[in-house]
């Protein structure tokens, strides 16, 4: 087997696609688990975490395994059911997995999965490093369960890494065209108290510390997937505007107004979380998008 490999679960999403495209640059041969059964190029498997089915040859054929599948947090709002395919297309496809490397006894080098800062809920302007507790709630339940799937692995003897990423701008989609629309329209807002920490990352910072845990072999464990400056709703919010060259004259959005209209799902852009990329910084990672302007001027030009 070539030790160049990597299975990309989910890699037909924001951060699978852009990072299968630099895996390629870089000379990796990319395979991808799709759920569509008539994907008849070379480089597709198909796969159904919820049926419990993956293709045997996916995982015989990988030395690498990378698994950022996982619905959308804030697609849609949080029915009881909405709630449990979010966590289910996490968890069950990590088992799922971890169940198939033990059927068919192999081993990759490498097992690289995504996680979220969600996982340490609400939690004001406290400095959360990867030590700190599990926070409270839905994102911070599905986020723990989530890495102890992951651990699974590791427990098998294989190298794994975790990133618990933070919210991820780019250019295409994503969390940074929802908050720039309505400044372009001239109705952009901060949200709530606009005091709350917002953990951001540019996704091309995202996608090369994916590369740097292949590269790194000595790299193991939990990491924070967050730029160093964290900034607050209202920052970011006035950021976007000056990038954009539009005023933000609107009062901002009452935290009972976004409650009543996302229900539940007003924990995504209503909760706090300060995260430090500090872990990753020591291990050697470089950011090219380190403060918000630069990240903004590069996703939102022209």
């Amino acid at each position: 087997m070539n030790d160049n490999n990597v299975l990309i679960c989910g890699g037909s999403g924001l951060v699978g696609t852009k990072l299968a495209g630099l895996l390629r640059r870089e000379g990796y041969k990319v395979m991808i688990l799709s759920r569509r059964k008539n994907a008849d190029q070379a480089e597709f498997y198909y796969w159904d975490p919820a049926r419990d089915f993956i293709n045997p040859d996916a995982i015989l054929n990988a030395n690498i395994i990378i698994n950022v599948a996982g619905a959308g947090i804030a697609d849609r709002k949080w029915s009881a059911r909405r709630k449990a395919e979010i966590q289910n297309s996490r968890v069950q496809s990590t088992d799922l997995i971890y169940k198939k490397l033990q059927e068919l006894k192999v081993r990759p080098d490498l097992f690289i999965s995504a996680s979220a800062v969600g996982f340490y809920g609400d939690r004001g302007d406290e400095v959360l490093e990867e030590h700190s507790s599990a926070g409270q709630g839905f994102l911070a339940e599905t986020a723990l369960k989530w890495e102890r799937a992951a651990m699974r692995i590791h427990d098998l003897g294989v190298r794994t890494v975790v990133f618990r990423i933070g919210v991820v701008l780019a250019r295409e989609g994503g969390a940074l065209s929802k908050l720039a629309q309505p400044v372009r329209l001239y109705v952009g807002a901060p949200l709530g108290e606009g005091t709350q920490y917002v953990s951001w990352i540019h996704i091309d910072d995202l996608c090369r510390m994916f590369l740097m845990a292949i590269r790194n072999k000595r790299l193991s464990g939990i990491f924070n997937a967050v730029s160093p400056e964290p900034v607050t709703n209202g920052g970011l919010t006035t950021a976007i505007a000056e990038e954009l060259e539009r005023p933000l004259i609107l009062p901002a959005v009452p935290e009972f107004a976004l409650r009543l209209a996302m229900g539940e799902m007003a924990h995504v852009v209503l909760d706090s979380t300060r995260v430090s990329s500090e872990r990753i910084q020591t291990a050697g990672f470089e950011f090219r998008y380190a403060k918000l302007p630069a990240a903004l001027s590069d996703l939102l030009a022209g």
